[in-house]
């Protein structure tokens, strides 16, 4: 078995809670006005502010495909995730297939179920805030001048998606300590719900992940059960 130097481990955990994080990057829910018109950046953000202020709930189906672009590798997985807004918000993503798979943050932790090997493993990440909040700017209720702060923000163009008139927003990390995780993020937003359908993120060594959402319901009632794994009594619990 090969040896992990401590470099390579603080490397590898690194790797794996980027990995989560990205998996939390979830669509903010702006309500149409009913009537399309032609907008700019300034007005997109605008829309994005107003929904920030109403989101206490939200779920969704989602897509997540991660590509390996040496190998043109797909890895493609597909489930349901819930948010709760709160001053710590609760993220739970709930993956179907290929194998089940149950992710859950809740305060300053992280925890991933695995039902096929009866294992939960633990993440603290009471280490990375910054870096959680930088991910979190995303799409959990910041308003965009935050947004901004993080990531230089441009509106590239329309694209249609999936039915949808989209316009493509295209974020940029500012800092150098994000940048040399993520090199972009693209958002579609879709021109007739403000909803965002699609999410690329693009990570510096030239690899990407998309994430597709669809059925969204924002401001629902989900039961504090709805943010708790339920895993058999005598799953094993692995601190990482």
């Amino acid at each position: 078995m090969r040896t992990m130097t401590m470099s390579g481990f603080k490397s590898r955990r690194v790797e794996v809670l980027l990995s989560l994080f990205l998996l939390t990057l979830t669509p903010l829910p702006v309500f149409s006005s009913g009537k399309k018109e032609r907008l700019d950046l300034t007005q997109i953000l605008s829309h994005m502010n107003d929904s920030a202020k109403r989101l206490k709930t939200l779920s969704a189906d989602l897509e997540y495909t991660k590509v390996t672009v040496l190998v043109n590798d797909f890895a493609t997985e597909s489930g349901q995730m819930y948010f709760r807004n709160a001053k710590s918000p609760d993220i739970l993503i709930d993956f179907k297939t290929p194998a089940p798979k149950v992710i859950l943050f809740k305060k300053d932790k992280a925890e991933i179920y695995q039902p096929k090997i009866n294992q939960i493993q633990e993440f603290d990440l009471s280490k990375h805030s910054q870096l959680i909040q930088q991910f979190l700017l995303l799409g959990f209720g910041t308003e965009s001048k935050e947004m901004r702060k993080v990531y230089e923000v441009k509106y590239l163009k329309e694209e249609q998606l999936g039915g949808d008139t989209t316009a493509i927003l295209e974020l940029t990390p500012r800092e150098e300590s994000l940048a040399a995780q993520l090199s972009k993020i693209q958002l579609w937003i879709s021109e007739e719900s403000w909803l965002p359908v699609q999410q690329k993120f693009f990570e510096a060594g030239g690899d990407y992940s998309v994430a597709r959402y669809s059925s969204v319901k924002v401001n629902r009632n989900l039961p504090s059960s709805t943010f708790q794994l339920h895993a058999a009594k005598d799953a094993k619990r692995v601190k990482m």
